[in-house]
């Protein structure tokens, strides 16, 4: 990373004092909507500091140690990486996850920004899932021992076929999801009710499939959806058509994006492309016991 002009004549003991001037600090519930404006101000997404907000608002309800960690000079923000924790039961043990979100550093103070990052690993207990880093960051994760997840996608055109339900309902109002789901999928439901996704019930021979999914943009047009989780792969693949025909009438998107890793199956008509590059870090946990829930892509309404 290239220092800055102002630093670049800078002997090794100058830069270091001038990185001990800057604090990493966690980013607790009262510097929420600090960080908030930062991100605001320093990401090219035109997102305002209220959606960076809701971002760093779990709505599931465990403790959350923190929100990530943040750099402070003279006490303003000039940096912050994002993370959202979850307390999850996989194969039938409790773990811990960290997500690793948003990550962004004004520019006089790249030459810290990686400090926050090591501050996060140095969560003990923690599993890590980073699910939208840059190339810049696969790369860095990748010397840290990272291991890239099998992203293989299925782009899926939504058709207005088939026209017979044959036997397939979908559910899409709360309180019926709530009453036809039960145990594991009932409490992942609950918990993420309120985040930035859509949720559906898909029933077919007294069976139900719960299906959770984003509506993501290609090109600025809000026209695609990305399947964030299935409960049920091989009842899912029974019901994908009317699914598919389902998002096109009552969402408007035209096309679907499916990881096979997810659904299960390589569907029908679909056209196979690379995905974005997802990753974890985990002494505990293998890559198919990595899914995309209680994470920024369920938190983040882009």
């Amino acid at each position: 990373m290239p220092m800055p002009e102002s630093q670049s004549s800078a002997t090794p003991n100058a830069t270091a004092q001038a990185a001990r001037g800057v604090a990493v600090q966690p980013i607790t519930d009262a510097d929420t909507w600090a960080v908030a404006e930062f991100m605001h101000r320093g990401m090219s997404s035109g997102r305002s500091a209220a959606e960076w907000h809701q971002v760093m608002t779990a709505p599931w309800g465990v403790e959350q140690p923190n929100h990530g960690y943040l750099l402070r000079d003279d006490g303003r923000v000039v940096g912050a990486y994002l993370a959202l924790y979850s307390e999850r039961v996989i194969d039938g043990r409790t773990r811990r996850i960290c997500n690793l979100g948003a990550w962004c550093v004004s520019q006089e103070h790249r030459a810290n920004g990686l400090r926050l990052l090591r501050a996060l690993l140095r969560n003990k207990g923690y599993s890590f899932t980073d699910l939208t880093p840059s190339e810049t960051v696969v790369a860095l994760n990748d010397r840290l021992g990272f291991t890239l997840l099998d992203t293989t996608t299925a782009l899926v055109p939504n058709t207005p076929w088939p026209m017979r339900s044959r036997g397939v309902r979908i559910v899409d109002t709360p309180n019926e999801i709530d009453e036809l789901l039960a145990g594991h999928d009932q409490t992942i439901y609950r918990d993420h009710a309120a985040a930035a996704v859509y949720h559906v019930a898909l029933l077919k021979d007294g069976r139900v499939c719960y299906v959770m999914f984003r509506r993501e943009r290609r090109k600025r047009l809000p026209l695609f959806a990305y399947i964030v989780y299935v409960s049920n792969p091989l009842l899912f693949r029974d019901c994908a058509p009317q699914f598919y025909r389902y998002l096109l009438m009552c969402h408007g998107m035209v096309a679907t994006l499916a990881e096979t890793r997810i659904v299960g199956h390589r569907p029908k008509r679909a056209v196979m492309i690379a995905g974005w590059s997802k990753m974890f870090l985990s002494d505990e946990l293998e890559a198919a016991q990595i899914d995309y829930l209680y994470s920024e892509l369920t938190c983040r309404p882009w």
